[in-house]
């Protein structure tokens, strides 16, 4: 009895460990559609990533800003050469069906540090909110 219960207890996390690195990988793939659309001027492949509502939340001269993350960068992101910027994926945190994600864009002269909310909806995980820092 105690090693069919320890046994099923075992099976049991293996699949929670399964489905935490498939959802890993899924948050993952969201945010490269974010940053490889960016950086290759692509705005279909960067909408990929965006709920249709997310909003993006940032400070310019000293005011607080909030717009649609959608309407910001399809006034944004033109067709062009590739961007001459590094992208790194600093750390992604998945809870059940929520995550957040740090991602770093560096620029020859700055940085954009950005910080991703992102929520699972009908098992495709998108970007609902994004706030960003220059630095």
């Amino acid at each position: 009895m105690k090693t069919s219960i320890t046994t099923l207890l075992l099976c049991l996390n293996f699949f929670t460990i399964l489905a935490q690195q498939s959802d890993y990988l899924q948050v993952e793939k969201t945010v490269s559609y974010y940053l490889d659309g960016g950086t290759n001027n692509d705005f279909e492949m960067l909408k990929k990533a965006f709920h249709e509502t997310a909003t993006m939340k940032f400070i310019r001269n000293g005011e607080y800003r909030e717009v649609n993350a959608l309407e910001f960068f399809k006034k944004a992101v033109k067709p062009g050469p590739k961007q001459n910027r590094k992208t790194h994926i600093s750390y992604i945190n998945v809870t059940g069906n929520v995550a957040s994600a740090k991602l770093q864009i560096d620029y020859e002269t700055f940085s954009f540090i950005d910080y991703m909310n992102l929520i699972k909806i009908d098992g495709e995980w998108k970007v609902v909110s994004k706030i960003f820092y220059r630095k």
